[in-house]
Protein backbone atom coordinates (compact mmCIF):
# COMPACT_ATOMS: atom_id res chain seq x y z
CA UNK A 1 0.00 0.00 0.00
CA UNK A 2 1.44 3.52 -0.73
CA UNK A 3 2.24 5.69 1.69
CA UNK A 4 -0.60 8.14 0.64
CA UNK A 5 -3.35 5.39 0.84
CA UNK A 6 -2.20 3.92 4.48
CA UNK A 7 -2.59 8.21 5.29
CA UNK A 8 -6.17 8.40 3.56
CA UNK A 9 -7.20 4.80 5.50
CA UNK A 10 -6.17 6.17 8.58
CA UNK A 11 -7.82 9.50 8.43
CA UNK A 12 -11.12 8.22 7.33
CA UNK A 13 -11.08 5.54 10.05
CA UNK A 14 -10.60 8.72 12.52
CA UNK A 15 -13.41 10.95 11.01
CA UNK A 16 -15.63 7.82 11.37
CA UNK A 17 -14.58 6.90 14.96
CA UNK A 18 -15.46 10.81 16.24
CA UNK A 19 -19.04 10.29 14.07
CA UNK A 20 -17.89 12.11 11.07
CA UNK A 21 -18.97 11.56 7.06
CA UNK A 22 -16.17 10.87 4.62
CA UNK A 23 -16.76 11.86 1.14
CA UNK A 24 -14.26 10.55 -1.17
CA UNK A 25 -14.34 12.29 -4.66
CA UNK A 26 -13.42 11.09 -7.68
CA UNK A 27 -11.36 12.72 -10.50
CA UNK A 28 -12.36 16.72 -10.44
CA UNK A 29 -13.04 18.46 -13.04
CA UNK A 30 -14.80 21.91 -13.82
CA UNK A 31 -14.24 24.74 -15.92
CA UNK A 32 -10.28 25.39 -16.41
CA UNK A 33 -10.07 21.91 -15.24
CA UNK A 34 -9.79 18.32 -17.10
CA UNK A 35 -6.73 16.39 -16.23
CA UNK A 36 -7.99 14.31 -19.66
CA UNK A 37 -8.64 17.01 -21.44
CA UNK A 38 -5.55 19.03 -20.27
CA UNK A 39 -3.26 15.69 -21.70
CA UNK A 40 -4.76 15.22 -25.21
CA UNK A 41 -4.25 18.85 -25.57
CA UNK A 42 -1.03 19.09 -24.88
CA UNK A 43 -0.05 15.60 -26.79
CA UNK A 44 0.99 13.89 -23.66
CA UNK A 45 -2.35 11.75 -23.64
CA UNK A 46 -0.96 8.01 -24.50
CA UNK A 47 -3.86 5.21 -25.00
CA UNK A 48 -2.62 2.03 -23.90
CA UNK A 49 -4.55 -1.24 -24.53
CA UNK A 50 -2.70 -3.54 -22.21
CA UNK A 51 -3.40 -0.85 -19.32
CA UNK A 52 -6.91 0.57 -20.22
CA UNK A 53 -8.70 1.39 -17.18
CA UNK A 54 -12.21 2.52 -16.05
CA UNK A 55 -11.99 6.47 -14.79
CA UNK A 56 -14.20 7.58 -12.66
CA UNK A 57 -15.11 11.53 -12.97
CA UNK A 58 -17.43 14.20 -10.81
CA UNK A 59 -17.76 17.48 -11.89
CA UNK A 60 -16.68 19.92 -9.18
CA UNK A 61 -20.54 22.02 -8.96
CA UNK A 62 -21.69 17.82 -8.41
CA UNK A 63 -19.18 17.66 -5.86
CA UNK A 64 -20.12 20.74 -3.71
CA UNK A 65 -23.90 19.92 -3.78
CA UNK A 66 -22.96 16.38 -2.70
CA UNK A 67 -21.09 17.77 0.76
CA UNK A 68 -24.10 20.18 0.97
CA UNK A 69 -26.60 17.71 0.88
CA UNK A 70 -24.55 15.49 3.72
CA UNK A 71 -23.07 18.90 5.86
CA UNK A 72 -27.18 19.48 5.89
CA UNK A 73 -28.75 16.13 7.10
CA UNK A 74 -29.70 15.40 10.29
CA UNK A 75 -29.14 12.39 12.35
CA UNK A 76 -26.57 10.84 9.65
CA UNK A 77 -24.80 7.98 11.12
CA UNK A 78 -20.79 8.14 10.33
CA UNK A 79 -20.98 6.48 6.74
CA UNK A 80 -18.55 6.78 3.88
CA UNK A 81 -20.00 8.29 0.36
CA UNK A 82 -18.49 7.63 -3.12
CA UNK A 83 -19.16 11.26 -5.15
CA UNK A 84 -18.84 10.41 -8.17
CA UNK A 85 -21.15 10.70 -11.63
CA UNK A 86 -23.53 7.80 -13.17
CA UNK A 87 -20.91 6.38 -15.70
CA UNK A 88 -17.56 5.18 -15.28
CA UNK A 89 -15.47 5.14 -18.57
CA UNK A 90 -12.60 3.91 -20.24
CA UNK A 91 -9.78 6.27 -20.11
CA UNK A 92 -9.41 5.01 -24.20
CA UNK A 93 -13.55 5.79 -24.66
CA UNK A 94 -12.77 9.26 -22.93
CA UNK A 95 -9.67 9.64 -25.31
CA UNK A 96 -11.66 8.89 -28.16
CA UNK A 97 -14.73 10.83 -27.66
CA UNK A 98 -12.56 14.11 -26.68
CA UNK A 99 -10.56 14.09 -30.11
CA UNK A 100 -13.83 12.91 -32.11
CA UNK A 101 -15.81 16.13 -30.26
CA UNK A 102 -12.80 18.57 -30.81
CA UNK A 103 -11.52 17.14 -34.41
CA UNK A 104 -8.15 16.19 -33.16
CA UNK A 105 -6.45 13.14 -33.81
CA UNK A 106 -6.28 10.50 -31.65
CA UNK A 107 -3.82 10.12 -28.72
CA UNK A 108 -0.94 7.53 -29.88
CA UNK A 109 -1.65 3.67 -28.99
CA UNK A 110 1.68 2.23 -27.08
CA UNK A 111 2.48 1.15 -23.93
CA UNK A 112 2.75 4.54 -20.90
CA UNK A 113 5.66 4.90 -18.96
CA UNK A 114 4.00 8.11 -17.05
CA UNK A 115 3.41 7.14 -13.33
CA UNK A 116 -0.03 7.38 -12.86
CA UNK A 117 -1.85 9.27 -9.62
CA UNK A 118 -4.15 6.55 -8.27
CA UNK A 119 -0.83 3.25 -9.73
CA UNK A 120 -3.30 0.78 -11.47
CA UNK A 121 -6.51 1.67 -10.09
CA UNK A 122 -9.27 0.25 -12.33
CA UNK A 123 -12.81 0.29 -10.91
CA UNK A 124 -16.38 1.29 -11.40
CA UNK A 125 -17.55 3.42 -8.13
CA UNK A 126 -20.87 3.50 -7.66
CA UNK A 127 -22.83 6.76 -6.18
CA UNK A 128 -25.97 4.60 -5.12
CA UNK A 129 -25.83 5.53 -1.71
CA UNK A 130 -25.39 8.89 -2.15
CA UNK A 131 -28.21 8.91 -4.92
CA UNK A 132 -30.42 7.38 -1.82
CA UNK A 133 -29.78 10.80 0.14
CA UNK A 134 -31.63 11.98 -2.76
CA UNK A 135 -28.57 13.70 -4.61
CA UNK A 136 -28.55 14.00 -8.53
CA UNK A 137 -25.71 14.84 -10.52
CA UNK A 138 -26.26 17.98 -12.48
CA UNK A 139 -23.92 16.60 -15.01
CA UNK A 140 -24.55 12.73 -15.24
CA UNK A 141 -21.42 11.69 -17.47
CA UNK A 142 -18.17 13.33 -17.57
CA UNK A 143 -19.35 13.56 -21.90
CA UNK A 144 -22.00 15.76 -20.65
CA UNK A 145 -20.03 17.47 -17.87
CA UNK A 146 -17.52 18.83 -20.57
CA UNK A 147 -19.81 19.35 -23.31
CA UNK A 148 -21.92 22.09 -21.14
CA UNK A 149 -19.34 23.37 -18.81
CA UNK A 150 -15.58 22.88 -19.37
CA UNK A 151 -15.34 23.19 -23.17
CA UNK A 152 -16.23 26.72 -23.39
CA UNK A 153 -13.58 27.26 -20.53
CA UNK A 154 -10.87 25.92 -22.86
CA UNK A 155 -12.56 27.64 -25.97
CA UNK A 156 -9.01 29.32 -26.62
CA UNK A 157 -7.15 26.26 -26.34
CA UNK A 158 -9.56 24.22 -28.28
CA UNK A 159 -10.05 26.28 -31.23
CA UNK A 160 -6.63 27.91 -31.63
Amino acid sequence: MRETSRILLETERSVLASGGIVARLAGIYGPGRSALLSKLLAGTAMIDPENDRFVNQVHRDDIAGALFLLLNRDGEIAQIYNVVDDEPILQSECYRWLAQRLNRPLPPIGRSTQERKRGDSNKRVSNAKLRALGWTPQYPSFAEGIEKSVLPSFAELIFE
